[in-house]
């Protein structure tokens, strides 16, 4: 960043506010904005606050290690950059630029499939990366998507499921919200999908999901998708312990806690509420991965203590994306890999296999 250090962000949500400040009122409104009263946008940062953590003490930690796997792929921390659609609209560079910071923090960026960069390109600037599919109508563009995935080396399949309609988000709504020009849906350039553009009904997106996606998707399209492709089926959207039991028998090799970031269904449960649950019900058949409201590294300790395995994060790498680019990505996940150490430190953990249910309770005096 051209900034001087003592000028940047000191923290995620210091992100948020300095990319108000850069960001079109419209970009900012949809990085920002959730479905209806965006109680579960609130819900899900409110969640964190439930848990205390019980650090334990004289264990003789020096240095720690904060390395993890996910599907057996090494990675340096234990945070992922979730998928978020239309980066482009948030600096020139878009995906490349969070392509780039993920492969220099050795983690792993979700690449949307609303991305304004094509899968080919991020491919050649990324290091470990997954691909996060919306399935269509048109099935043979599922099928290609996929095929495009494998070929320029996803090592997983993201599959959203909580995306029949989009929820109502007002602010969308009220700006006309539409892609400005040159930015483009870039997976779909020999295609009708590519445009996304303003008119006089609302949100293009709004439009373009209900008469693109398809609505009936069912545990039976999720069996399909493991049967053309070689990659892991990680869906994401999941929040009900059945639908967890139900995913790994039908074909995933994980899943990820979400509510979409609170931009689907209003007053659904908080991802850290549900989480608990939902990692019993797996009952070990695969990783729990979970998204929503990360802001700090003891968000993420205590979502590693209550079942996950890693977590994700979208808007906070997109702020850190509009104010400063890859370089601005690369700090955010500096402040949470630097948080997260300490954190642990403080916990009197040296690695974050020791985080586990003993090292949180509930707010309110200890029983």
């Amino acid at each position: 960043m051209a900034e001087d250090q003592a000028m940047l962000p000191l923290n995620l949500h210091e992100y948020e506010a300095a990319a108000r400040a850069v960001l079109p009122p419209m970009a900012f409104d949809y990085i920002a904005s959730g479905a209806h009263d965006e109680e579960t946008v609130r819900a899900n940062r409110a969640a964190f606050a439930q848990w205390r953590l019980l650090p334990r003490m004289l264990r003789g930690v020096t240095e720690v290690d904060i390395s993890t796997t996910v599907l057996g792929q090494r990675i340096s921390m234990p945070v992922l950059l979730a998928p978020t659609a239309f980066q482009r609209q948030a600096h020139p560079d878009g995906e490349l630029a969070t392509a780039r910071a993920a492969k220099a923090h050795d983690t792993i960026f979700a690449v949307s499939t609303l991305a304004t960069t094509s899968i080919e390109d991020v491919a050649a600037q990324a290091g470990a990366w997954w691909f996060q599919l919306y399935v269509y109508r048109d099935r043979a563009i599922v099928r290609e998507l996929v095929q495009r995935a494998e070929a320029a080396g996803a090592s997983a399949l993201v599959v959203t499921v909580d995306l029949p309609r989009t929820g109502r988000r007002e602010a969308d709504e009220r700006n006309r919200f539409a892609l400005p020009p040159g930015v483009v849906a870039a997976n779909f350039a020999h295609l009708p999908q590519r445009e996304i553009a303003k008119d006089d009904a609302g949100s293009a997106l709004t439009g373009y999901i209900a008469a693109q996606l398809d609505q009936s998707l069912s545990w039976k399209d999720l069996e399909w998708l493991a049967g053309i492709t070689k990659l892991p089926i990680i869906p994401k959207g999941i929040l009900a312990p059945a639908d967890a039991r139900l995913a790994f028998e039908h074909g995933a090799r994980a899943l990820i806690v979400s509510n979409h970031g609170g931009r689907q269904l209003d007053s659904a449960v908080a991802t850290l509420d549900a989480l608990p649950a939902v990692a019993q019900a797996a009952q070990g058949r695969g990783e729990i991965y979970l998204d929503g409201g990360i802001r700090r590294g003891t968000d993420v300790l205590k979502a590693l203590a209550l079942g996950a395995r890693a977590v994700l994060i979208g808007r906070p790498y997109v702020w850190g994306l509009a104010v400063g680019g890859e370089a601005g990505v690369s700090h955010v996940l500096s402040l949470l890999r630097e948080e997260i150490a300490l954190d642990l430190l403080l916990c009197g953990c040296a690695h974050l296999s020791e985080i586990d249910r003993s090292f949180v309770v509930p707010t309110g005096p200890l029983a």
